[in-house]
């Protein structure tokens, strides 16, 4: 008979050992090479709390979940009591109105995430030989929230198994999309280029000249080449634009100055330079197959910028490094004309109360429809050759 999970709720991520929770967030790590995200590693949760990204004042409040079988950590979930809808990006503000409307309260709610981050990747993190943890922790933090008379639980941009398991253990799963890139045997940049219809071909070639003209050189940074100045400069940009977008920034400057410390050798820094000072750039970090974009700003306007430095330049370092995807983020249509094309991403939900439950079950259906029809469609839309046969120019 399997023993049970003893389950334990540590309200910082430092109650967990860093070893013990990295070697169920990123296994694959023992190696010596990189996680397949950093997002999920101990360094980069504890970096949020540690900077007051999260914590007391910021909505996200953490309820880590730590899952043992004889004494051994077989599994760790990052969760968090909200008491809004910021930062998630797979929204739920329509539910929340929607309930608050009818007399309930919708938060506080319990989110399995990782903060800020519209990042797929594994959110019930077990230890490998100890799958079976993944139902205890799906199980103790409905409980959690259902004997703490919370509206609901909800587990953001989980892993495409993850939502299967999940939803036969009665949630409700959820699809969205992306636009990711994905490299296929291209070589170079050129490469990708002559998979390209003619038309977008020229364009991207045009852009890409108008960009490069702004009267600088731009540069990709990681490790020991990001220097404080340089983080100083991206936490301006970030500001600026989560400012114009959000109303007000997520991250504390505290986390770039922590992050110049900890995550160098995690980021890349595509930045724009004239005499050698920042204008604009792009914070991006680095997986074992992918590289992650995700925060954009700039201090100058220049034609075309924002697409060299957020995607083209993206591509340009994923197939000289070896990684097989770009993911730019949430949102964007615009990105498949440079050719990231839209994937299906996943997420899973469980509301407390039966009527609200059958009502979001309904309108998740409806929903998935639409995105799997979406999905189709814009990738055939997308901007590759139809017969992959045309010449290059």
């Amino acid at each position: 008979m399997t023993a049970a999970f003893d389950i334990t709720l540590h309200r910082s991520i430092a109650g967990i050992a860093q070893a013990e929770w990295d070697a169920c967030a990123c296994p694959e790590a023992a190696d010596g090479g990189r996680p397949f995200d950093p997002f999920t590693t101990w360094r980069f949760l504890h970096l949020l709390e540690d900077s007051g990204s999260v914590g007391p004042g910021t909505g996200w409040l953490p309820h880590h979940l730590a899952a043992r079988r004889n004494g051994v950590l077989a599994g760790v979930a990052p969760l968090y009591l909200k008491s809004h809808s910021q930062g998630e990006y797979i929204f739920d503000f329509n539910w929340a109105h929607a309930w608050e409307r009818a007399g309930g309260r919708y938060y506080p709610k319990m989110q399995i995430a990782v903060p800020f981050t519209p990042v797929t990747g594994r959110r019930l993190l077990t230890r490998p030989g100890h799958d079976d943890a993944r139902a205890a922790l799906l199980d103790a933090a409905v409980r959690l929230a259902e004997g703490n008379d919370l509206s609901s639980l909800h587990v953001t941009f989980c892993t495409a198994d993850e939502a299967q398991a999940g939803a036969a253990l009665g949630l409700m799963p959820r699809l969205s999309e992306q636009y990711h890139w994905h490299d296929a045997g291209y070589g170079d940049f050129e490469g990708f280029l002559a998979a390209l219809s003619s038309r977008k071909r020229k364009a991207i070639r045009r852009e890409r000249r108008e960009a490069q003209a702004f009267g600088g050189q731009i540069v990709a940074l990681t490790g020991a080449g990001l220097t404080r100045a340089h983080w100083d400069a991206m936490w301006r940009f970030y500001q600026d634009t989560g400012a114009r977008k959000w109303g007000s920034p997520y991250l504390t400057r505290a986390f770039f100055d922590l992050a110049a410390e900890r995550l160098a050798d995690d980021a890349l820094m595509v930045l724009a330079l004239r005499d050698g000072r920042p204008v604009a750039g792009a914070l991006n970090f680095i997986g074992r197959a992918a590289l992650f974009g995700r925060y954009w700003g700039a201090s100058e306007h220049h034609p075309f910028l924002h697409f060299e430095i957020c995607y083209h330049r993206a591509i340009d370092w994923a197939l000289a490094h070896g990684l097989q995807r770009v993911e730019a983020g949430a949102q964007g249509e615009h990105k498949i004309a440079r050719g990231y094309l839209p994937v299906q991403t996943h997420s899973l939900h469980w509301i407390a109360d039966p009527g609200f439950r059958a009502a979001v079950v309904q309108f998740l259906q409806a929903e998935a429809g639409a995105v799997e029809e979406e999905v189709e469609v814009l990738t055939a839309l997308g901007p590759f050759r139809r017969d992959r046969q045309e010449d290059s120019e």
